[in-house]
């Protein structure tokens, strides 16, 4: 969870960098001359020139017999136009080029399967034919990408390439309000209306009017859903099947979900107090789930990429009223000043029917892989009223060109990139994440239905309430929502602060 002090600690970045940032990259741009700057200039797709034949391609060539005349459109043969590559003639000079993570290692594995076998074997064919290497490496650590990267602008880059993977973080943010980072829609081999771009929109979140700083590639991670204990739903009268299918035909809804949490919360001993409890969560996390299930958001946008200010919007406000009625009935077990995870043990313990959070938590590397003794089973947050489908929030990890480097330098980068990134040919519809909950512990149907259901473009969104300058939502609004609250009251305490902060990020 975020402190509670991280706001002041953006607020001193942001001064810092608007100051920093603005002369940083321009200060040490002439001195980017090495070997991997010096690369044959790329070849736009403005320069290149149509291969022709010896037949102009837009032209058709007659056929004649003896019987029929010249003009007889019946016997017309239209010669096919050719398709021309505009990239034909790119050479990138041998240029080298890493994409910085935090999990790749010096030395990759061996392919473990067909298609990490055919997506070695195309990016190798890419950087021959273009003359380029690529490759992804862990250079920062989960914590500290942020500022590395921000560091590494201010101080005017150095001699390597990189393309750096980010995390949602204030100081992402500031990095963009203070032109850190190149506006990759200057770049013209990128094309944002592609598939592989257009399955996450992770561009549209890290916008500000037509310029975009960062972008994703593929299929989104599946995020975050409800998890189920199938021995307490048993002991409520249900079954893991029941909520299965509720997903498959579109009612479960906000009054299915609870219903069931109603049927599972019971006082066993007669005490008084519940021994099992309908849920448990990250009361954050599920507030903005919430929210988006029922077709609202904090923070929106407007034809013109300008933000918009929907707290108070009927889908929002009805969401938030709720959940905070939800929490209330449900959710209300947790000991006083018990840790922020203390859910988790809960789920783990059997004493829980549903549990809000993560997908990747049932994985191999997640919380939940080695120690529960039950199967878990998973389905998307349930649709509110004001919801055609069901919608889950995607939060990818993104990518970004450092604003230092030149426009050549940056367009190379970008054009290899895009080809590292392009889906696996005979591929085209892997989606990695589907595969890898394979190995994981939750049950089959969640592993047909609901993981592959939350990458489709129907079923997901993004938001832009942590890409507005000076706007934290946690401290400042969500964590204020809990059982029993005010929700006008949250709302209008922080009405006039974010609507300043959203005309400011306007303009």
């Amino acid at each position: 969870m975020k402190k509670r002090n991280l706001q002041r600690i953006f607020a001193a970045f942001m001064a810092t960098a608007m100051v920093v940032g603005a002369t940083a990259c321009d200060s040490k741009d002439n001195n980017n001359s090495g070997d991997n700057n010096s690369t044959t200039p790329a070849t736009s797709s403005n320069e290149t020139t149509p291969a022709t034949s010896s037949n102009d391609s837009n032209t058709t060539t007659p056929a004649t017999t003896d019987d029929k005349k010249p003009d007889d459109s019946s016997s017309t043969v239209t010669t096919p136009t050719p398709e021309v590559d505009p990239y034909a003639n790119v050479d990138l000079g041998g240029m080298e080029i890493i994409v910085r993570d935090w999990w790749s290692p010096e030395e990759p594995a061996a392919p473990a399967n067909d298609y990490e076998e055919a997506r070695n074997n195309y990016r190798q064919e890419m950087m021959d034919k273009y003359n380029f290497k690529i490759r992804s490496l862990a250079i920062s650590d989960w914590g500290s990408a942020p500022q590395d990267f921000v560091d590494y602008v201010n101080e005017g880059g150095d001699d390597k390439n990189y393309v750096f993977l980010l995390r949602n973080d204030p100081a992402v943010v500031g990095a963009m309000a203070a032109g850190l980072m190149y506006d990759l829609s200057t770049i013209d081999c990128l094309d944002f209306s592609e598939e592989k771009y257009q399955q996450n929109r992770t561009h549209e979140m890290y916008s500000y009017g037509k310029s975009i700083y960062c972008f994703f590639a593929g299929p989104s991670e599946p995020r975050d859903g409800m998890f189920f204990n199938p021995n307490v739903l048993k002991e409520g009268g249900h079954t893991a099947d029941e909520i299965y299918d509720m997903q498959a035909n579109g009612t479960w809804t906000w009054e299915a979900f609870e219903k069931i949490m109603a049927d599972c919360q019971k006082d066993t001993d007669g005490d008084g107090v519940p021994n099992y409890f309908g849920l448990c969560c990250n009361n954050g996390t599920c507030v903005t789930a919430a929210v988006i299930s029922n077709g609202g958001e904090y923070i929106g946008k407007d034809a013109n990429g300008n933000f918009t200010y929907r707290l108070e919007d009927p889908e929002t406000t009805e969401a938030l009223q709720w959940i905070a009625d939800i929490f209330a009935k449900y959710n209300n077990h947790d000991p006083e000043g018990a840790a922020w995870d203390y859910y988790m043990q809960e789920f783990k313990d059997g004493t829980i029917a549903f549990m809000m959070d993560q997908e990747y938590q049932v994985g191999v590397n997640g919380r939940f892989y080695s120690d529960t003794p039950f199967t878990p089973g998973f389905v998307m947050f349930p649709k509110g009223p004001k919801a055609a489908t069901y919608i889950n929030l995607w939060d990818n990890n993104p990518h970004c060109i450092p604003g230092c480097y030149d426009a050549q330098r940056a367009w190379n980068i970008a054009f290899a990139f895009n080809l590292y990134s392009n889906p696996v040919p005979g591929y085209e519809d892997y989606n990695e994440y589907v595969v890898t909950a394979k190995n994981g512990i939750v049950d089959e149907r969640a592993q047909d239905e609901t993981i592959p259901m939350m990458s489709e473009p129907e079923h997901g969104t993004v938001t832009y309430h942590a890409v507005v300058p000076d706007l934290n939502a946690g401290p400042e609004f969500i964590w204020n929502i809990y059982g029993g609250c005010d929700v006008a009251a949250a709302q209008e305490a922080i009405r006039d602060t974010w609507k300043a902060y959203i005309d400011a990020a306007n303009k």
